[in-house]
């Protein structure tokens, strides 16, 4: 027997498939999963199905083109085609030059009354969403073990949250007992009091992700107690799940940023808290001692010593206004007495009599008239510097004056 090499099998098979005329342009029925447009080549790649087996097609860009409407995942389509074999891979596939809508495919449709009985009952309600915790101490994980999902969301938890605890709960994400296993480990997870749950698994085809789109799957998300985050497949991929679940996460990464914070934001957060509270703190003690000086300020303006102080000042402005009053009035009384004694000593006979001017007394009267005096009479003749006595010997009657007596000096 010949020994043929890998590329010999499958060049041969190819050809079988070619020159079988039966497998030429026939017209497959059948429901389109896992739908890839490829946007720079140009061609679509996809899987058409039935209710027990698929086939994966291709359609090129030239074919493709022609289409008047974009195919989708979970369309029912009549793809006009011809069977060969993709000899790189050895892989049996339909090269597909036109397709034509036939209608919802039936899991889809199933899908679609699926989730209006869901909604109907509430199990979407926004109003019965959780909110995470702030701060989780037991982080579950259920996803399959062997998956690099598990092995990114241990990476981020451990990156930003490494004073958690991380719980996995292994499960079955795809093939007919993954939704069972699914189920187990939640019921799992809510025995060991987990704060928050984390399901999930990787990327991949659409029926890969069958598990995620079952009833029980998603009432038993919907009657957790415990808050889930899910993220199944990619970004754009979306299930039921999905839309039970508490949060909903692109990624098994996302989810784990999302269920759990990040260490040293909450330490930033906490020294910028800190330095807040400090701040305000001094603000208020500040404001307090204000107020407390204020008040100590008008304790000591009713203090009586305070009174008294005010009132001594007072009375010393009083006594140094009085002082200099009566300074100033005494100045005035002093200049008054000088003009008076002045004018006083300008009338005073004294200043008469020191201008040659004398003063005559006969005892005690002031002799004005030579009428008052007889010969014979003593009298005393005050000068300017001393006194004399003198006697009268006769009188000048005419010119009223006496005359002829004779002095003696005292």
């Amino acid at each position: 027997m010949a020994i043929i090499s890998v590329t010999q099998l499958n060049r041969y098979i190819g050809f079988q498939l070619k020159e079988d005329s039966r497998l030429q342009g026939i017209l497959v029925r059948g429901e389109i999963t896992n739908f890839t447009n490829h946007y720079r080549s140009g061609h679509f790649y996809f899987t058409l199905r039935d209710a027990e087996s698929g086939v994966k097609a291709v359609m090129f860009r030239s074919s493709a083109q022609r289409l008047c409407f974009l195919p989708k995942d979970g369309m029912r389509v009549i793809a006009a085609a011809s069977a060969s074999l993709y000899e790189k891979e050895g892989t049996f596939q339909l090269y597909v030059t036109d397709l034509q809508p036939d209608g919802a495919g039936a899991q889809a449709l199933a899908l679609e009354e699926l989730k209006k009985k869901l909604t109907a009952m509430g199990v979407f309600d926004t109003a019965f969403k959780r909110s995470l915790p702030a701060m989780p101490q037991k982080i579950g994980v259920i996803t399959s073990d062997t998956g690099a999902a598990l092995q990114d969301v241990i990476h981020v938890v451990g990156r930003r949250y490494p004073i958690g605890r991380l719980l996995v709960y292994p499960a079955q994400v795809q093939g007919d007992a993954a939704a069972g296993s699914i189920c187990r480990a939640i019921a799992a997870a809510q025995k060991d009091d987990c704060d928050v749950l984390i399901v999930g698994r990787g990327g991949g085809a659409s029926e890969d992700l069958q598990a995620f789109q079952m009833e029980q799957v998603v009432m038993a998300i919907y009657h957790c107690a415990v808050p889930i985050v899910s993220a199944v497949g990619h970004e754009t991929d979306w299930t039921l799940a999905d839309a039970a679940a508490d949060l909903r996460a692109p990624t098994p990464s996302a989810a784990a940023e999302l269920a759990v914070p990040d260490v040293g934001q909450l330490m930033q957060h906490i020294a910028a808290l800190c330095h807040h509270m400090e701040d305000a703190m001094q603000r208020y003690l500040m404001q307090k001692q204000q107020t407390f000086q204020r008040l100590c300020d008008r304790l000591r303006m009713q203090s009586p010593e305070h009174r008294q102080q005010l009132a001594q000042k007072e009375l010393d402005l009083m006594l140094e206004r009085l002082r200099k009053s009566s300074e100033r009035i005494l100045e005035q009384k002093k200049a008054q007495l000088c003009q008076q004694a002045q004018r006083l000593d300008m009338l005073s006979p004294l200043k008469i009599l020191s201008r040659g001017y004398s003063l005559t007394y006969c005892g005690e009267t002031l002799i004005r008239d030579a009428q008052q005096v007889q010969p014979g009479d003593v009298l005393q003749i005050r000068l300017a510097k001393g006194e004399v006595s003198a006697k009268v010997f006769e009188l000048h009657a005419e010119s009223g004056s006496a005359v002829g007596f004779e002095e003696n000096p005292i």
